[in-house]
């Protein structure tokens, strides 16, 4: 484990925060001269006593005012202007204090995603996106909600321990000993306590993550839990996972909840020393009354706030749990370095080479083994294969998802572990059999990724992708948002217009990963009569289960168990009387009987 990982969340937050180390010192600064202001009243009330006790001979006539009224009105003008100062800064720590924490929550939920996106895909694939969201959203406003009073509280905590603290010690240090007596019985107590909630808050995120993976995994297969009547189910297993959370709450809150009745019994003893001893002393003419009732007062300013410690420690146990959750991931090693040498999409020519290429998915056997290939640049290849032979892992291994094991993939010469993974990708047009369309317009998705496209171009790849026709008759046409995931449209329609938004990056190489297995014949011979002017002048690998869609490619792979089993022409591999030809009598089969049934 690395240094930070091992350090202390608090220390890991102040030095993320240290670009805003001159705001958090003015917060700091409001709220300190807040509680200097807010503890004045007690003193002002001492006075007023004094001169009131004391006239000619008070405090206040030692710095030249002898008049009772005008001692009075001395007070009256202080109390003003402490009073204006207090609420002044107030407001000053308050906005300071707020601001700091929305730009921090900003800044962190950027990073921490920025992050996110340049992990590897395994990553995901061990992580749900609940406890990913989770982490996102619900940890990252729990700093939000501790920056915005639990640090202004800590600061004014200790500025009211320091400056009551110091002033009973000047006043009446025979007393003060009997006050403060029950504080370090109180500071044990928080830390003891600080320390047992710390593993149930940890808890408590860790059941707020599983809840939040439930609910986005069930909201995401909604229509799959419909159809097959399993909305019981699924409320039992939500059920299961929010009670879970409860009781994890509970546990916490059950522990929380006996801080401040502890804390309120022990703060007794030292009000109650004050006003006994106090009283002693004041009755024996060793203490003035003004100082007497200045003290009795003062002591519930610097005691009772001890039972709102527990409320704070609370919400800062929330927060380290969240913030080390938060800095867990930004510490997450980025397993797919980019490289640093540039490959402008214009120069790009489009040759791929794979070189005795070895890839095995974590925990798993081979999925490809010492295979060879190479793509020569502007021709169309095609590659076939069973379900699992490790055709759509060659589409992974090429756009840098997944790191080879051995060997090394080379595009127009250069090992594609030394390009910069934005250029790699700029000049991969990708259309996934698996298509994700964002919630938004019909011309949004399209364009996006070509986010300065105009909106001519954008209707010209939907022509090619065989998709103007079916969007124009759309309500809105281009503008119809399409929902989330593109739900509003059907499969076909959603994979015809992944592949317009492939075509308009215009990519000097194109890979068809099943692109066509969610249309129907008319679109496919539709999409077919378009792929050779799309195929034109780039590189093209279409990865398919219909023979018919790439019988035409200049030289077709055929895979079996992550190997290369055999290579050729549609008529080339007729000949060879292998697993292509089957596949092929197979779906012509299929298709005969189609056609007379």
């Amino acid at each position: 484990m690395s240094a930070v990982a091992a350090s202390n969340p608090l220390q890991r937050l102040l030095r993320y925060s240290r670009p805003h180390r001159a705001q958090v010192w003015q917060a700091s600064f409001c709220s300190v001269l807040n509680k200097i202001f807010d503890l004045a009243p007690p003193y002002l009330i001492g006075m007023a006593v004094d001169v009131v006790v004391k006239r000619e001979s008070s405090w206040i006539s030692k710095v030249g005012v002898t008049s009772i009224i005008g001692q009075l009105a001395v007070l009256s003008v202080l109390t003003f202007l402490i009073w204006s100062l207090e609420s002044l800064f107030e407001y000053a720590y308050d906005r300071l204090w707020r601001n700091l924490a929305q730009t921090l929550q900003h800044e962190l939920r950027l990073s921490a995603y920025s992050h996110l996106q340049e992990l590897e895909l395994s990553f995901f694939e061990e992580q749900s996106t609940g406890t990913l969201l989770s982490i996102l959203n619900d940890d990252i406003n729990q700093l939000e909600r501790f920056l915005d009073s639990g640090a202004n509280e800590i600061l004014q905590f200790v500025t009211t321990f320091v400056f009551v603290g110091g002033t009973f010690l000047l006043l009446a240090p025979g007393v003060s000993w009997f006050a403060m007596l029950p504080i370090p019985f109180i500071l044990w107590g928080s830390i003891a306590f600080q320390k047992r909630l710390a593993p149930r808050y940890a808890d408590v995120r860790q059941k707020a993550s599983l809840i939040n993976s439930r609910l986005a995994n069930n909201l995401s297969g909604i229509a799959t839990i419909k159809s097959f009547t399993s909305e019981d189910y699924e409320r039992d297993r939500v059920a299961v996972e929010s009670q879970a959370y409860r009781a994890s709450n509970r546990r916490a809150i059950a522990l929380s909840a006996a801080f401040v009745p502890l804390i309120r019994i022990i703060i007794l003893v030292g009000f109650t020393a004050t006003l006994f001893l106090g009283g002693i002393e004041a009755a024996n003419g060793r203490l003035s009354v003004g100082t007497y009732g200045f003290m009795v007062f003062i002591i519930q300013r610097l005691l009772w706030p001890f039972t709102r410690l527990g409320q704070t420690m609370d919400q800062y146990q929330r927060a380290m749990a969240s913030i080390n959750r938060v800095m867990n991931l930004l510490d997450t090693p980025i397993a797919i370095p980019t490289g640093d040498r540039s490959l402008p999409i214009h120069q790009v020519r489009g040759e791929v080479t794979l070189d005795h290429i070895t890839f095995a998915y974590q925990g798993r056997g081979h999925a490809l083994e010492n295979l060879s290939l190479h793509i020569p640049a502007g021709q169309t290849i095609g590659v076939v294969g069973a379900t699992g032979s490790g055709k759509s892992t060659l589409v992974k291994l090429l756009l840098r998802f997944y790191e080879i094991q051995q060997g090394q993939i080379l595009l127009d010469g250069i090992d594609i572990r030394e390009l910069r993974l934005r250029d790699l990708r700029r000049c991969i047009g990708w259309v996934s059999q698996e298509v994700f369309l964002f919630h938004g317009t019909v011309a949004d998705n399209i364009a996006y990724g070509s986010f300065d496209v105009t909106r001519s171009e954008v209707m010209r790849s939907a022509k090619l992708a065989e998709a103007h026709e079916f969007i124009h008759a759309l309500p809105d046409g281009y503008d119809t948002v399409i929902g989330e995931r593109g739900q509003k449209l059907s499969g076909g329609q959603r994979q015809r217009l992944a592949i317009a938004r492939a075509l308009l990056k215009d990519p000097p190489i194109l890979i068809l990963d099943e692109a066509t297995s969610a249309v129907d014949n008319e679109t496919e011979a539709a999409i077919q009569r378009s792929l050779e002017y799309i195929t034109q002048n780039r590189t093209t690998i279409a990865i398919a289960h219909r023979l018919s869609t790439i019988r035409h490619a200049h030289r077709i792979y055929v895979m079996d168990h992550g190997r290369m089993v055999e290579q050729g022409t549609h008529e080339a591999l007729l000949k060879q009387d292998g697993i292509y030809a089957s596949l092929w009598r197979l779906q012509s089969g299929i298709s005969e009987s189609r056609s007379l049934s």
